[in-house]
């Protein structure tokens, strides 16, 4: 496999984006806080509100020392804003348990509230340069067309892909954290989901997938993202009114966000109920 490392590092060093939370001067706070705003958010809507979260809260105790509902405010529209709330939880646990500073090792960081496998492998790995597996969802399309031959990856992790990447991840840990990286940034800018440019490849020649004449995805359906109409628009809606008020809401002002009445009565409560929005009176709302 080492046929793989030389071409795609070398081509990583020569096309690597210039992004803040890569630089050699960013911290792991920086790397932490950009893996939780990058989760099914395209860099370019993460990079003003990296900056601005940076600049306000440059450690997790300066989060951590705030109400949960100012790193709501602050996510502004990034979507899916519970991220958030777990963002906020674990510099809290991090202040509580590792004196304020971001843990290197797996085990602790995936210890922590709202941190998972992926997350918890991807800080250590970029922040600290170890050795893990970082499977995001950019990377195992990588390693499907190059490594088994097929248009896209299933939609779970899998323990078979876990090994295949195992296989091909560097021994040396500073140079697999690289590639890693390498390989996540190989599908963000060329083997996309769609319309791939296998032209600029560094290793199209090597790849299953090019040489099998690009067979055409045949696994289970893959659900379109939908957002005109859905709950989700709804809750966004309502929380963008709360964050923009810097006092509580009443319910009539809330009513108004949306036509619906049984979809904002559901979305409401659901938002209350996931910690988003709190009862600040019998008909008034906040942010916690």
């Amino acid at each position: 496999m080492s046929n793989l490392h030389e071409p795609l590092l070398r081509w990583y060093d020569e096309h690597a984006r210039d992004l803040p939370w890569r630089r050699p001067e960013a911290g792991a706070w920086s790397v932490m806080v950009s893996e939780f705003m990058l989760q099914q958010t395209p860099v370019a809507r993460v990079l003003p509100v990296h900056e601005q979260w940076l600049a306000r809260w440059p450690a997790p105790a300066d989060l951590a020392a705030e109400p949960s509902g100012e790193a709501v405010r602050a996510w502004g529209r990034l979507g899916y804003p519970r991220r958030a709330l777990r963002l906020h939880a674990a510099a809290t646990a991090i202040v509580e348990r590792h004196g304020g500073t971001v843990p290197a090792s797996y085990d602790d960081l995936v210890a922590l509230p709202g941190i998972g496998d992926y997350t918890a492998a991807a800080i250590a790995t970029f922040a600290y340069g170890r050795r893990h597996v970082v499977l995001d969802t950019n990377v195992r399309r990588v390693f499907a067309r190059i490594l088994q031959g097929v248009e896209l990856p299933g939609t779970s992790v899998t323990r078979a892909e876990r090994e295949v990447a195992l296989e091909v991840l560097p021994d040396d840990e500073p140079t697999a954290s690289t590639w890693s990286v390498a390989v996540m940034e190989l599908g963000a800018l060329v083997c996309t989901a769609a319309n791939p440019r296998c032209g600029g490849c560094p290793v199209a020649d090597l790849c299953a997938w090019r040489a099998a004449g690009h067979p055409a995805y045949d696994g289970p359906p893959r659900k379109a993202q939908t957002w005109a109409g859905t709950d989700r628009q709804c809750r966004g809606r309502l929380l963008s009114v709360l964050r923009d008020s810097d006092a509580p809401v009443h319910r009539s002002r809330l009513d108004a966000t949306w036509t619906e009445e049984a979809q904002r009565v559901r979305c409401l409560a659901s938002l209350v109920e996931d910690g988003l929005v709190v009862h600040a009176g019998p008909d008034t709302y906040a942010l916690p």
